[in-house]
């Protein structure tokens, strides 16, 4: 009853995974009209509304009162860590998506056939989602970036007519044509998290440099960050309902599972397999080797972050749920949490970078092309870079996904005989993309809480002379000739 009454959250969060799946499934039967399986989803969509409203001022205000309360050498330690890591977990992920894919081959061209193609394609290419990630790292707005980002779009131009010796001429293309795309930059709708962070990340720093003139501000934000965990511990306990609601809504919302299952059984089973060997075997080997600790009950605490990013489908939207965990099952420092976290769960993405290439591969089989080898580590370039740019939201791999087929030459509009199952390969994903973030910081915690036990130190040795300060300041005598601590006299101006 004590376990129970302990875990009774993460209880029902397990239950209304399972319940949500089982009512689902039982009332495809009915055949519900679309304004029935939009009142089921209605719940879910209001619990993630209140989620995504938590992420600017829990990323903001953890990250600023992490931050400020490290020097620049310990900062730098903890991001060099972190970045390493995701840089090396998501080309680990890649490559065991492209040997799984090759080996098992799920790709066959009568699969194209049966589902048929259909969506509309949007000129992309590597260096301009590079650049757009430049970008949005440094907006020029910071109100802007919380609710618009930057993404290249082309427009169609006609060269204007120029007049040489007093005749005209109109500046053509060399295959004939006279209109041209021309590459432009628009604002579109969604928060520029990754500008966001790394602004913040350059505040705190810079806000810890202020010694005691930033106390003030250092205060209000470690304040408003235990405010906002307490409003997101209140959502929490509504989000199981929340979480049944969406499953059940996604299960309704799919008119041919049955057939589409059938169809894309092997490509599911490819990518399954792939996020669990990189689950189950890569990164608790990587842990197990930097730590020297047990992964796998590292990972029974993170239990409840794992279900909430499976009813979610964000890794942004999980981040409360994550702090939770490893701060208070799992005893990691709070600056290492509140600092890895918010910067994985936008630019970790092991779990969409893995679905990406063996999508990709999957895609050039059905269509019967055989990739070289150059083609292929194309591939696992262009699709760590694309899950970096991904942006932490529901079903943000399908527009990626545009950017990987169209470096190796296949038709985007194949993305839409995936499209059918990505709704729940979005949420295993989006799963083990959280599980990537909370190891790293289990191992940037691991490396750093010598340093961090030594900053504590020195701060409480600090705050102690200050003390003793005060008090001897306190008990000083009382000098008549305007000394220290002297009281107003006729010879001492008042």
């Amino acid at each position: 009853m004590a376990w129970l009454r302990k875990n009774l959250l993460l209880v029902m969060t397990v239950a209304s995974v399972i319940l949500g799946a089982l009512l689902g499934f039982a009332l495809r039967s009915t055949d519900p009209s679309p304004q029935t399986v939009m009142l089921i989803s209605f719940p879910g969509e209001i619990l993630m509304n209140m989620l995504k409203l938590m992420i600017l001022p829990l990323i903001v205000s953890s990250l600023i009162s992490g931050l400020a309360t490290l020097d620049a050498k310990s900062s730098g330690r903890m991001g060099s860590l972190a970045i390493a890591y995701y840089v090396f977990t998501t080309i680990l992920a890649v490559i065991t998506g492209i040997f799984l894919v090759l080996t098992i081959h799920p790709g066959d061209p009568t699969i194209k056939k049966d589902l048929g193609t259909g969506v509309e394609s949007r000129n992309v290419s590597t260096i301009d989602t590079f650049l757009d990630l430049i970008r949005n790292m440094f907006p020029e707005n910071i109100v802007q970036a919380t609710f618009q980002q930057v993404q290249t779009k082309y427009v169609k131009v006609r060269p204007k007519i120029v007049k040489k010796n007093d005749t005209a001429y109109m500046l053509g293309l060399a295959n004939g044509t006279y209109d041209y795309m021309k590459p432009s930059v628009e604002y579109v709708a969604g928060m520029n998290v990754l500008g966001i962070i790394v602004f913040t990340i350059a505040f705190g720093i810079v806000l810890g440099q202020q010694e005691g003139e930033s106390n003030v501000v250092v205060r209000f934000f470690a304040t408003l960050d235990k405010v906002i965990m307490q409003l997101v511990m209140y959502i929490m306990w509504y989000s199981p309902i929340g979480i049944m609601c969406l499953i059940m809504g996604k299960i309704l919302g799919i008119h041919d599972l049955g057939d589409t299952a059938r169809m894309l059984a092997m490509y599911m089973f490819t990518v399954f397999m792939g996020l669990a060997i990189h689950s189950l075997i890569s990164l608790p080997l990587i842990y197990f080797l930097f730590t020297r600790k047990n992964p796998y009950k590292y990972m029974k605490g993170l239990l409840q972050a794992w279900i909430t990013a499976l009813g979610t489908a964000s890794s942004s939207a999980t981040l409360p749920m994550t702090f939770k965990c490893l701060e208070e099952n799992l005893g990691v420092d709070r600056r290492v949490a509140r600092f890895v976290l918010p910067v994985g769960a936008t630019i970790n993405m092991d779990g969409t970078a893995l679905y990406e290439a063996v999508a990709a591969i999957f895609i050039a089989q059905m269509n019967g092309v055989s990739l070289s080898l150059g083609q292929v580590v194309t591939v696992s370039l262009t699709a760590t870079l694309a899950s970096i740019g991904a942006a932490s939201v529901p079903s943000a791999g399908l527009v990626t996904m545009l950017l990987v087929l169209t470096a190796v030459g296949l038709p985007v509009s194949d993305v839409s005989l995936i499209v059918a199952v990505d709704w729940l390969l979005d949420r295993f994903r989006t799963s083990i993309n959280v599980l990537g973030d909370a190891f790293g910081a289990g191992i940037v915690h691991h490396h750093c809480k010598d340093q961090l036990a030594q900053i504590d130190a020195e701060h409480r040795i600090h705050q102690n002379e200050r003390g003793s300060l005060i008090n001897d300041e306190k008990h000083l005598p009382i000098q008549r000739d305007g000394g220290y601590n002297a009281l107003p006299t006729e010879e001492t101006p008042r």
